[in-house]
Parts: structure tokens; C-alpha cells; sequence
């Protein structure tokens, strides 16, 4: 009886966290392509579903508390049965999100309409099994915290397995009914554990719920909380990293999370496999590892830079929840204890996702985390008073020497830079990591040589305007070398215009008049109506004539108010004054519009990445829809991480459209002046639509996919794509 107690109570466990974790990023896929593809929109969701997750808790620990856990099983069945209404689980008619405002209270109004009271349920199973489970007699209930490495084992798999099992290989819909059918299972397994509840013998204390308890210290939750916060905002930042730079796309999403649980699983075992005294000493190296990369804005190579980030992600995690494992209360407090790291993981959550983009210009909030880290891992604390004025001295003269080495290293112009950036952060950090045994030090030191950096101005020039929204931060740069302004979302410039008053109206970057795009325009010749999805810093204005009637299509407001900035970019003003830019998303605004185009250009990106929602048959089916006869589709695919030329053929193949492919590279006198190397598509219904595009041997059709399935609005895997080098 003890044994198959045991398995039911795991099994259900397991199937809970796993639906749990494939609910989050199926319908964070469901709502991406109404926000342009943004990273933002897998951190907000996250908020919600921590959010949701500490409700879940509260009403665990309140009504375990208030009717002890065999008459809360009896509620629990019957608030398993409401979900039933709701299932299966998708975007409800009728939801747009706004054009102009932010969308972050849109995104969690829809996400507790459409999937909130089914996650809330699901969320509240794993503690209260927990609690139940140490209701039931059973040998191992006086310590049922090694089910939470069952539940967060099964979370793991439940989340790596929806890149690799699910979203490769079924539609959403069927990912929604499959959801659905293993949410009818978990019904089941809920009942037989309440059934075994009250079917087994009463403990000797009656219920665990109606024990005497001694009072938990603030400090003590206190300090749960913030361990808790520290791993929750940690990864939301390395997810934001690594999504900007390659793609929001769940697989993505699903890497820094399943570390996160894994360090649960890892801490909370019964005979835990990592010793916690290793990542302690560990800790210091890897962070002072990510503070020099942090710096130097470092994002190549991508999966070295990565791994670095994931790596000293995991050890922080490792740190805070071993910390908490070793912390963890008796069973009574068993409720009590996941409320409060649910707390802490709501306020890591809501800091990343709503308080910094509203408080700070960049992504402030991952260093300042990192800070966080050291100053609660485990170490030498007070000492008297001459031991808290070193604790503060030592990493002020850190920060001056961090400074100052920055500072000299660019004073003494590019020959010395090789050698003296790396002096500016090799030193500081050595001297720093002699003060890793005093978490206050070691912290403020971190903290220093971080800010010293922000002196740096990098390979992309002195920052000259930070604006930051909800789909990400963008940077306008001086590069004086060359005489240009930059334009940079994320790690990746996006536009490019020259001081020099004589080139104010030659477009630069990406759009340079010898590269691809420029021959689109030459080739095409009249173009009196253009649509441009993406706005960047209007560069493609100054292919327009005076009386052409073209239309911008830009879902981020701010980059919009920068383009049209005359400090910075000036190709609006000089070369299309009466332009119109439409805010939203761009299929949602062109779905609406009510004219057709001459050439429909695609040039949307988020950093690096390109909204996949951009890319599918039903939105080609829309850009027909709204271009003219003999009109022209072209899409900008530079990219450093996704082959999407087979994603493009499949496309033409399926519509049985004409389709031609050119890349240019740039030599270096062409980089001196702004041009950047780029890759680009045409589309159109017929070959002779195309001109002399046809004819010029530069142009190619795309290279044939092996066996590709086209994206749809329904499906779409990058596992294909990737660049893996």
C-alpha cells in the first residue's frame, strides 16, 4: 500500500508539472504573432503564470490551514472540475492589442481570460499533493520536500519536450487537444490521491495542519524572498539575451527555465549531486566571468557567449536554492515555505517585465541582479566596524581603477585597445575576486567595476540616446571615426545615417544604393505606392520621389520618435516629410489597410531576430491581398543565426510564386562608409514582374528545402533553421 501510495502521489506530481510547463510556452506561441514576435512577450507572460503560481500557493496554504487536508481534498476535486468549461485552451475572437499604448496589460488581461483558471488549478496540485502526501502516514511523510524535485523533474522534461516532441511535430490546435486529454488524466490521478488520503490511517498528530506551530522570524521569510527573487530575475535576463539575439521562439524560452528547475531538482533530492560547499566556491568565478562579457557587450561568438551566460545563470540558481534547501522548515511550514518562494519569484518577475523597462533606458536590471547574487551567497559577514569600511573602501578604489584603466585604454586610441580593454577588466576582476569570502565586499565590488563600464563606449561607438519599451532597448551611437549615427536595438545595428551634410539623403547600412535593395529599386523603377514593414531610421525614404505616396509600418512607438528625432536621424524630414507611419503590428495594420502597393517590403527585426509570424502562408497570403497585379514582395533575411532561404522557397513553391535571392559582401572601403553586407528576396506572381532582376546573374532562386514543411500561423519550428556554428 506505502509503495503505490508513493507512485500515485509522484505520477500525479509529474503529469501536473509537466502540463504546467507546456501550457506556458504553447500559448505564449498562441499570442506572439499579435505583438510583433517581441522577447517581451514570453517575460510578461511569465509574470502572469509566476503570478498565477503564488494564488495557486495562497489558496494551498489557506485552505489546508483553515480545514486541514482532508476536507480541502474534498474542495480540490471540485475546483479540478471548473477548467472542463474552459478547455481546450486558445485565443478568444475579438482580442487585438492596442496600437499606440503599451500592450503589457492587454497581454495579461487576455492570458487570465483564456488560460488562467485552468493554470491556477493545475498550479495549486504539486504543493497540495505535497501537503497531503504528508497527511497520509506513509514512512517518508515527514519529509515529502523530495516530491518537489519529482514535480520540477517533471516540469523539465514537460518544457524541453514541447521544442523538440511537440512544436516540431504538431499544429497549436492539436497541441491544445492534446493539453486538454492530459488534463482529463490528471483528473483521474487527483481523485485516487484524495482517495488515498482519506483512506489511510489518521497520524498520530491528527492532521499536520493542526499542529501547534512555532512562529516563522520575518527575517527568515525575508530572506526566502529574496532568494527566490534572485534565480527569477536572472533568467528572465538571460532569456531576453538570448532571445533578442536569435529568435523569441519557444525553444529559446524553454533553455533558461529548465535550467531554473533544474537546479531544484538538483537541490532539493534526497542525496543532492552537486555539493553545495562546490558552487559556493564556484560562484565567484563564473560571475566575474559574466561581468567582463557584460562590459564588453560581447555577443560573438553567440554560442560560446551563451553558454556563459546559461553557465553563470546555473550557478547562481544553484547558490540561491541550495540556500534555500538547506533553510527549508519542517512539513508544517511545508505550504508556508513554497508561498513564500513563490513571492520572492513573483518579484523577480514583475521587476524584469514591468518595473525596469518603466524605471531604467537599458537592461539595467541583469547587473543589478548579478549584485544581488553576491551579496547573498554564503561568506563572512560583519567583523566590526573597521571590517564594514574596508567592505565599502576596497570596491570604491576597485571602480576607480576599473575607470580610470577604461578611460586611459581609449585615451590612447586604437593601438592600445587590444591590450589595454583587456587590462581595463582583467585587473579590476582579479582584484575583486580576493574579496570573494565577504558577500558585502565581493558585491559592492561586482557592482563598481560594472558601473566603471558603462564609461566604455565599445566598438559601436559613445552612446548618444537610450530609449527602452516594451519591445526592447534602442541605442543611438556616435561612431566619429566614420562620421555616423547608429541605430542599435539590442546588439545589432539597424540603421545608419552619415554627419557629413552632403550624405544626409544617401540611405546607409543595410540599404546602401549598390547593395541588393538599392538594385531592387533601380530595376523596378516607378513605385508610386510602397509599404515598408519596419521603420528603422527611415533610410528607404530616400529611395522615394517627392508625390509617391508610401506608408511605414512600425509596431514600436519609440523607434518611430527617434527616426523623426532630427539630432539623430534626419532621413524622414529630408527625403519623406509627409510619410505615414502606422503603429501595431504590421499584418494586424495591413490586413486593415485599404489600398494596394507597388512593392510590399518586409525589413522587420527584433535585434537579430525576425518575427517568424512575418513568414508563414497565411501572412504571404495577405501580402498578395494587398499588392497591386504586377506587384513586388521583397524580404530583408540578414541574419547571423537562421538560414531562412528554404523557409522562403517553401513559401514560393506553396503560393507558385516567382522568387529570386541575392547576398552582397562589402569590402572594406564600403564599411568605412556605412554599407553593411546584406541578404534580400523577391517575390512576385509572374518572373517578368521581377525586371531585369531576371536576368542579372547576381539574382538566384532560392536553394530547394530537403523535405521542409511550410510555416503556418499554426506551425513553425526553427530546429530546421539554425545556424549551429
Amino acid at each position: 500500500m506505502s509503495r503505490m501510495l508513493l507512485i500515485v502521489y509522484a505520477t500525479t506530481i509529474f503529469l501536473t508539472a509537466s502540463l504546467l510547463f507546456v501550457v506556458q510556452p504553447m500559448f505564449a506561441k498562441m499570442v506572439l504573432p499579435l505583438l510583433g514576435g517581441s522577447p517581451a512577450v514570453w517575460n510578461t507572460c511569465l509574470v502572469f503564470y509566476q503570478a498565477a503560481l503564488l494564488a495557486g500557493y495562497l489558496y494551498a496554504h489557506a485552505t489546508t490551514s483553515w480545514l486541514g487536508v482532508r476536507r480541502q481534498a474534498a474542495l480540490h476535486v471540485g475546483l479540478v472540475l471548473l477548467p472542463l468549461l474552459l478547455l481546450p485552451i486558445g485565443i478568444p475572437s475579438g482580442w487585438t492589442p492596442p496600437a499606440a499604448a503599451s500592450p503589457i496589460p492587454w497581454l495579461l488581461a487576455l492570458l487570465a481570460v483564456a488560460v488562467g483558471l485552468p493554470f491556477f488549478v493545475v498550479s495549486t496540485t504539486s504543493p497540495l499533493l505535497q501537503k497531503w502526501f504528508a497527511g497520509t502516514g506513509h514512512p517518508s511523510a515527514g519529509d515529502p520536500y523530495f516530491l518537489y524535485a519529482a514535480s520540477n523533474l517533471g516540469s523539465m522534461l514537460g518544457l524541453l519536450g514541447y521544442p523538440v516532441l511537440l512544436e516540431p511535430r504538431l499544429r497549436l490546435a492539436e497541441q491544445s487537444r492534446l493539453w486538454s486529454g492530459g488534463y482529463l488524466l490528471l483528473l483521474v490521478f487527483t481523485l485516487a490521491c484524495a482517495v488515498l488520503l482519506w483512506r489511510s490511517p489518521v497520524p498520530a498528530l491528527a492532521d499536520p495542519s493542526r499542529e501547534r506551530l512555532t512562529g516563522l522570524a520575518a527575517r527568515r521569510r525575508l530572506r526566502w524572498v529574496l532568494l527566490a527573487l534572485v534565480p527569477s530575475s536572472l533568467m528572465l535576463s538571460v532569456t531576453t539575451f538570448i532571445s533578442a539575439d536569435v529568435e523569441a521562439i519557444p525553444l529559446l524560452w524553454v533553455i533558461p527555465l529548465a535550467i531554473y528547475l533544474l537546479t531544484f531538482v538538483l537541490v532539493f533530492a534526497r542525496r543532492p549531486l552537486v555539493p553545495h560547499a562546490l558552487v559556493v566556491r564556484v560562484l565567484p568565478i563564473a560571475l566575474l566571468a559574466l561581468v567582463v562579457v557584460l562590459v564588453k557587450r560581447a555577443n560573438q561568438p553567440l554560442l560560446l557567449i551563451m553558454g556563459l551566460h546559461l553557465g553563470a545563470f546555473f550557478v547562481a540558481a544553484m547558490v540561491c536554492h541550495g540556500e534555500l534547501a538547506r533553510d527549508r522548515p519542517p512539513p508544517a511550514h511545508l505550504t508556508e515555505f513554497y508561498l513564500w518562494l513563490s513571492v520572492g519569484g513573483v518579484l523577480g518577475g514583475v521587476f524584469n517585465a514591468l518595473v525596469a523597462p518603466l524605471v531604467f533606458d537599458s537592461v539595467a536590471e541583469y547587473p543589478l541582479t548579478v549584485v544581488l547574487a553576491c551579496l547573498l551567497a554564503p561568506g563572512a559577514r560583519g567583523g566590526g566596524r573597521g571590517q564594514v569600511v574596508r567592505d565599502v573602501a576596497l570596491p570604491v578604489v576597485t571602480g576607480g581603477v576599473t575607470a580610470g584603466l577604461i578611460v586611459g585604454t581609449e585615451w590612447a586610441g586604437p593601438a592600445a585597445a587590444p591590450v589595454g580593454s583587456l587590462l581595463a577588466l582583467v585587473v579590476p576582476a582579479m582584484l575583486c575576486f580576493g574579496f570573494s569570502r565577504r558577500p558585502l565586499r565581493f558585491g559592492l565590488g561586482i557592482g563598481a567595476i560594472l558601473l566603471a563600464g558603462t564609461l566604455s563606449t565599445g566598438e559601436q561607438g559613445r552612446v548618444v540616446a537610450t530609449r527602452r519599451s516594451f519591445f526592447g532597448v534602442n541605442r543611438v551611437t556616435l561612431d566619429a571615426t566614420r562620421g555616423l549615427h547608429l541605430l542599435i536595438h539590442g546588439s545589432t545595428l539597424h540603421g545608419a545615417q552619415s554627419l557629413d551634410p552632403a550624405r544626409r539623403r544617401e540611405p546607409l547600412g543595410y540599404y546602401d544604393p549598390s547593395g541588393p535593395i538599392g538594385q531592387v529599386f533601380e530595376a523596378l523603377g516607378d513605385l508610386p505606392s510602397v509599404a515598408l514593414v519596419g521603420l528603422g531610421a527611415g533610410a528607404l525614404a530616400c529611395y522615394a520621389r517627392p508625390r509617391d505616396e508610401w506608408d511605414f509600418y512600425e509596431i514600436d512607438p519609440l523607434v518611430e520618435s527617434i527616426a523623426r528625432d532630427p539630432r539623430y536621424f534626419t532621413y524622414l524630414r529630408d527625403c519623406l516629410p509627409d510619410a505615414r507611419v502606422v503603429l501595431g503590428d504590421a499584418r494586424l495594420s495591413l490586413a486593415r489597410a485599404g489600398r494596394r502597393y507597388d512593392l510590399i517590403v518586409l525589413d522587420a527585426y527584433s535585434s537579430d531576430a525576425i518575427p517568424v509570424h512575418l513568414l508563414t502562408r497565411e501572412a504571404l497570403q495577405m501580402y498578395l491581398d494587398r499588392l497591386a497585379p504586377v506587384g513586388v514582395l521583397a524580404f530583408h533575411i540578414s541574419n547571423q543565426h537562421l538560414d531562412l532561404e528554404p523557409v522562403l522557397a517553401d513559401l514560393a513553391r506553396d503560393a507558385g510564386l516567382a522568387a529570386l535571392i541575392r547576398g552582397d559582401d562589402v569590402t572594406p572601403a564600403e564599411r568605412a562608409r556605412g554599407k553593411l553586407a546584406s541578404r534580400w528576396a523577391v517575390m512576385a506572381r509572374r518572373p517578368d514582374d521581377l525586371g531585369s532582376l531576371v536576368t542579372d546573374a547576381r539574382w538566384a532562386p532560392p536553394r530547394a528545402p530537403a523535405g521542409g514543411r511550410v510555416w503556418t500561423d499554426d506551425f513553425s519550428s526553427v530546429l530546421g533553421v539554425l545556424r549551429w556554428r
